[in-house]
């Protein structure tokens, strides 16, 4: 077996590759084709798709998220890879040869999964409310093994207004930790840096090739460390980021028809999914919307398709072309026009907005916000107040760390969509040309086998 490594440096594109001199060398020297990615091109979809090489119809993760029926509730970012369903790359890898071994850092559905080590954010959530940094590893004592070596995995550099280099940084040091130490025969890293400034600026941003040069600088580093070992590498990109100029909001578009359901609350209004006639679970540049009753499907679609910033609405066959025809999936799927992305809001009037509209709260909220990534304009002193905030939560008073804005217009980039301009989407290179059939490309559902030929050849 030859052993590897898989790069997710995501949002890399052949638009960026000018930027980012090491990574241009490699695939100079190597091959490099266009992935031809799936819709939704939103992280867990397509993660899920490159391990098991199938579509979301057949693994089951339709997005980020979806509704769970069962449970009348949104959830977004769940963790147990059971989620996933049918077998993984490292399954697969198992079957041919017992003796092989699988790392996977930091890509997602990452726990209790089969895989021989794992490495994934997991905060420790207190009971008087605050959240701890820290990350879930199996087996348990690669924990303490990359905290005692490298620090506290540092969360809030992760996501939220402080992402930056930090976390990929970390997580590069802990992939080189555990290829030098454990020599897994495969080893999964996830390095989400160019996410960030690419969805706050857009990647039209002059400041954009400077983010683009800090991450190629990191697969710098261990593409040269695994090749001196005569690892294989391949690096590789889920989705492209396009610019956008503006959201779409779906849910206020369907409560004002009447609907979308809500609960007033002592903390505002609160989303009422169970009571809801028809809603949507927003993800990016799709929506998955979710209606009560069949008979209102028609219905439902045809008012989306008169929603300005709308580009496509599916239902039954379109959903089955797409590979979208799976229980999770709503009853209708939703696809944005290029320069528009889908905004989970449902209130009408900010005044009534629920308390975790204005934090970074990834599990509570009933779509994804990118909003996440900004402080509040408004907020005089930003760093000061939530200096005060967390000082209070460490004497144990309650604080809420309400410093998120609700301006949904900072947003520049988004993806979820096909990108029209094959330049613009996600990129697949590698330094074992011989694994690659001839083309331009490679589809998504392909990406498992190739990777299979990588270590097997």
């Amino acid at each position: 077996m030859q052993r590897t490594l898989v790069l997710n440096v995501v949002g890399l594109t052949r638009a960026l590759l000018p930027d980012a001199p090491f990574l241009s060398a490699f695939a100079q020297r190597g091959a490099m084709r266009d992935l031809a990615t799936i819709t939704p091109a939103v992280t867990c979809s397509v993660q899920s798709t490159l391990l098991t090489g199938v579509l979301p119809r057949r693994h089951g993760i339709v997005g980020n998220g979806w509704y769970f029926r069962d449970l009348a509730e949104v959830w977004l970012w769940r963790q147990s890879n059971h989620l996933v369903q049918g077998p993984k790359i490292w399954d697969l890898a198992k079957r041919r040869d017992p003796s092989f071994t699988c790392a996977n850092l930091f890509w997602w559905y990452n726990m209790y999964s089969s895989a021989d080590l794992s490495v994934t954010p997991r905060p420790q959530y207190l009971a008087d409310g605050r959240k701890l940094p820290d990350v879930y590893a199996s087996p348990a004592g690669l924990r303490d093994e990359l905290t005692a070596k490298l620090g506290v995995f540092p969360l809030f550099k992760f996501w939220g207004p402080a992402a930056d280099i930090t976390c990929s940084n970390w997580i590069a040091k802990a992939a080189a930790h555990v290829v030098d130490k454990h020599a897994p025969t495969l080893t999964f890293v996830y390095l989400p840096h160019l996410d960030y400034d690419l969805q706050r600026l857009g990647p039209n941003h002059p400041n954009i090739a400077a983010a683009v040069a800090q991450v190629d600088a990191l697969a710098g580093e261990l593409i040269e460390k695994a090749e001196a070992a005569g690892m294989a590498v391949v690096v590789l990109s889920e989705y492209g980021i396009t610019q956008v100029s503006g959201a779409v909001m779906i849910n206020q578009v369907l409560r004002r028809a009447g609907l979308l359901a809500v609960r007033p609350e002592q903390v505002g209004e609160q989303f009422d999914a169970g009571a809801s006639e028809a809603f949507a679970v927003v993800d990016h540049q799709v929506a998955h919307v979710y209606v009560r009753r069949p008979e209102r499907i028609a219905e439902v679609a045809a008012l989306l398709r008169a929603v300005d910033g709308v580009q496509s609405v599916w239902t039954g066959d379109d959903k089955r072309l797409h590979g979208l025809d799976h229980e999770r999936s709503g009853e209708i799927v939703v696809v944005s026009r290029a320069d528009r992305w889908f905004q989970y809001y449902y209130w009408l009037d900010e005044d009534k907005a629920p308390d975790y509209a204005r934090t970074v709260d990834i599990h509570r909220k009933p779509g994804y916000d990118p909003v996440e990534l900004f402080l509040d304009p408004s907020i005089r002193s930003p760093k000061l107040k939530i200096g005060l905030k967390l000082l209070k939560r460490k004497l144990g008073f309650r604080a809420l760390l309400d410093v998120i804005p609700l301006d949904s217009s900072l947003v520049k980039g988004s993806h979820g969509r096909i990108t029209d301009d094959p330049a613009d989407g996600p990129l697949f290179l590698t330094n074992r040309p011989t694994t690659l059939a001839a083309g331009t490309q490679i589809e998504a559902t392909a990406v498992c086998d190739v990777l299979l030929a990588h270590v097997f050849e």
